[in-house]
């Protein structure tokens, strides 16, 4: 586990500043689980999540995400035909990738019971 959040740390380096500790928190990490299965918009990350994400707070952890470099967005267009307003659509970045396998494989040695 420490070589991969070394390599999780030193790949963040800000550009002339000096590494920072990456952090994950335990909504951050249920957007990244839930976005290994693919790219998702906002809502359908509070949809999928049975609960554990919440309206109001889903873009506040994503806006906090994005600026960590764990997970990118770009807008689509609004649906044709139906009218409405453009999406955004979240995926999680390698950065991001690299920190969930480091967080549920910490997880697993400390918590046996999490690998089950």
């Amino acid at each position: 586990m420490t070589q991969v959040l070394h390599r999780c740390k030193t790949d963040a380096t800000v550009a002339g500043s000096h590494p920072y500790v990456l952090t994950l928190s335990p909504k951050e990490l249920l957007v990244l689980e839930l976005l290994r299965e693919g790219d998702l918009y906002g809502l359908q990350l509070v949809a999928v999540s049975s609960g554990r994400l919440k309206r109001g707070t889903v873009y506040v952890t994503l806006g906090r995400m994005e600026e960590k470099g764990y997970i990118t967005s770009k807008l689509e267009a609004a649906p044709s035909g139906v009218g409405g307003l453009p999406r955004r659509i979240y995926a999680a970045t390698p950065l991001g990738r690299r920190m969930f396998a480091a967080w549920t494989s910490g997880a697993k040695q400390l918590v046996p019971e999490v690998g089950r």
